[in-house]
């Protein structure tokens, strides 16, 4: 057993293999715990109605394998005698790994709380304090706060003076404002976007030469994916100082014809033709009967002018059904004997 007794950096071979074995065995710990987990832990919580158990196994499992596995270097290095730098060195990097794995269990946790509880609140249309729009914001900002008070607990532990180097920090704050004024300007108009809420996502909406539909509000930018199917990103500070038209917001569609009829229709088959296009509303569900408007407009060129004005509601169909109107009046008026007009020449010859 010569072998084992030799010395190596200050520390026999025996003492170097078992702390080699410590972390093997912290290795295998940690495929069991994975094992008893899936086929264990995860059964008997699916079959309890609390959704809680669930998340707080599934958030819990990564960071204590890491806390395993941190334990493990912990008590394999503490045993051997090691150079006063190297010791202190590891003892530091050990208090620092076990508060960020703090922190990491803590984001993983409250993000799963956000995605069973808030999420499904903001897609309820019925939730009137709550939309998919500030869920997003939410999180990044919840998230944001619990890593910036672990990182800064974890700094504290290893020595850093925190306070000094925010003060640090905040001298340097001036330049780098100055230098990254479009992203500072990007982050107030994510702010007023989320304040005044002018959309939100799956909003279709108009803005800056676009036309599409939200579907992601950032602090610094807006994605909007076009009806070409394209993806476009927005700076927050452009969205704010456009004119935004919210097409998801309206109301009604308006719907606007002009229909020419042949020079050769009487007053009365035009009174007809009127009369028609105000009773196609009557036999259409998703058109509005109170915002109609049927006039003769005006003597065209080679026609006799009908405007026909009419209104889509939100829960229509905006291409269906003026379609289907479109339908009805060529069917009337075909049958109504009405000519549709088109371009004439009549040229009279002197003999």
């Amino acid at each position: 057993m010569y072998m084992f007794s030799q010395i190596y950096y200050g520390n026999s071979l025996k003492e170097w293999l078992i702390s080699f074995l410590i972390i093997i065995a912290a290795i295998v710990l940690n495929k069991a715990i994975v094992l008893i987990n899936k086929h264990v832990i995860t059964k008997l919580t699916d079959k309890t109605k609390n959704r809680m158990d669930d998340i707080l196994f599934k958030m819990l499992q990564a960071p204590v394998l890491l806390g395993v596995m941190l334990l493990a270097i912990w008590i394999a290095t503490n045993r051997l005698y090691l150079d006063t730098k190297i010791d202190a060195f590891f003892s530091k990097s050990y208090q620092f790994l076990i508060v960020l794995n703090i922190t990491w269990f803590l984001v993983r946790f409250v993000n799963a709380i956000i995605e069973e509880y808030l999420v499904p609140k903001a897609e309820d249309k019925t939730t009137k304090y709550l939309d998919n729009t500030l869920v997003p914001i939410v999180r990044r900002g919840v998230l944001g706060v619990i890593w910036a008070i672990g990182v800064m607990m974890a700094l504290r532990n290893v020595g850093v003076d925190v306070g000094a180097l925010i003060a640090g920090l905040g001298i340097g704050g001036l330049a780098f404002a100055l230098a990254a004024q479009d992203t500072i300007k990007n982050i107030f108009g994510g702010i007023t976007i989320f304040t005044d809420r002018p959309f939100k996502i799956g909003d279709r909406i108009k803005v800056d030469g676009f036309d599409g539909f939200i579907e992601d509000i950032g602090i610094r930018s807006t994605r909007l994916r076009t009806l070409e199917k394209r993806l476009v990103t927005i700076p927050n500070y452009k969205i704010v100082e456009a004119s935004i038209e919210n097409v998801s917001d309206e109301q009604m569609r308006r719907v606007l014809m002009s229909i020419g009829l042949t020079y050769n229709t009487s007053p009365e088959k035009m009174q007809e033709a009127i009369t028609i296009l105000k009773n196609i509303p009557k036999t259409h569900k998703d058109v509005d009967t109170k915002e109609l408007t049927a006039v003769f407009s005006d003597f065209s060129p080679y026609s006799l002018d009908l405007k026909f004005i009419y209104w889509v509601k939100k829960s229509g169909d905006v291409m269906e059904t003026p379609s289907s109107v479109n339908f009805d009046i060529l069917k009337q008026f075909k049958e109504a004997g009405l000519n549709f007009a088109y371009p004439t020449q009549t040229v009279y010859l002197n003999k």
